[in-house]
């Protein structure tokens, strides 16, 4: 992780953050990975195995949230921890990926704050300067 994948916004009753990709298969890996950053640390997990992530939905920006509640859900209801994310397929309404990581060790893999769910508030996602940007606001 870069000093420009990613940064925390912040909401007096939220938290959010800003991703930039590349490319929007990149902006996506980024955003699982912010929104991690906030709920623990992903340098912790070490990339032992590999876990197919797929996701459909009605477009772009539907498919960001559902993208990150399906990350959010093998985190904290699989209790797995990711160090990275490679997706291999992507359109504007499904993606593929694999994300490396491995189980959740508490002794390890400390958390930081619970993470509810993605919400669409202030949702977007935009190009800007040849890099694009999504802004995500997490219930916590």
């Amino acid at each position: 992780m870069g000093p420009r994948d990613f940064e925390v916004l912040e909401h007096p009753a939220d938290i959010g953050f800003r991703a930039f990709g590349g490319t929007l298969p990149e902006l996506f890996a980024r955003s699982a990975l912010a929104m991690l950053s906030i709920a623990a640390d992903p340098a912790a997990a070490l990339p032992k195995q590999e876990y197919p992530l797929a996701v459909e939905s009605g477009d772009r920006e539907s498919l960001l949230v559902d993208w990150l509640n399906e990350v959010l859900y093998w985190f904290d209801g699989k209790r797995i921890t990711f160090r990275d994310f490679r997706v291999t397929q992507f359109r504007d309404t499904a993606i593929e990926a694999v994300g490396m990581g491995e189980p959740r060790d508490p002794l390890r893999h400390r958390a930081r704050l619970i993470v509810k769910a993605v919400t669409y508030h202030q949702l977007k996602i935009e190009r800007r300067g040849g890099l694009w940007v999504a802004e995500v606001y997490l219930d916590i």
